[in-house]
């Protein structure tokens, strides 16, 4: 699933809910100024509480600035 998520999430085989997830996800990360109330709505709607949504926020806002202040300053990732 995480391969087919990375390929194309819109075709990647997710339940309701973590297709909401994802697509939130994907409008903080791509255009945070445009979440709109209508998008916590849809999270509500299934199933999630304000503190799980409020969650889903924060983990992906920090993953963006942790991932932006790594490529700002060059820094590589290690091969494993």
């Amino acid at each position: 699933m995480l391969v087919a998520l990375v390929r194309d999430p819109s075709t990647a085989p997710l339940n309701q809910r973590q297709r909401a997830l994802v697509a939130y996800a994907l409008k903080i990360t791509k255009a945070p100024q445009s979440v709109r109330e209508d998008d916590i709505v849809a999270l509500r709607e299934v199933g999630l509480s304000d503190s799980a949504i409020h969650d889903a926020a924060s983990i992906t806002a920090y993953f963006n600035f942790v991932n932006r202040v790594a490529s700002g300053l060059g820094v590589e990732l290690e091969q494993q």
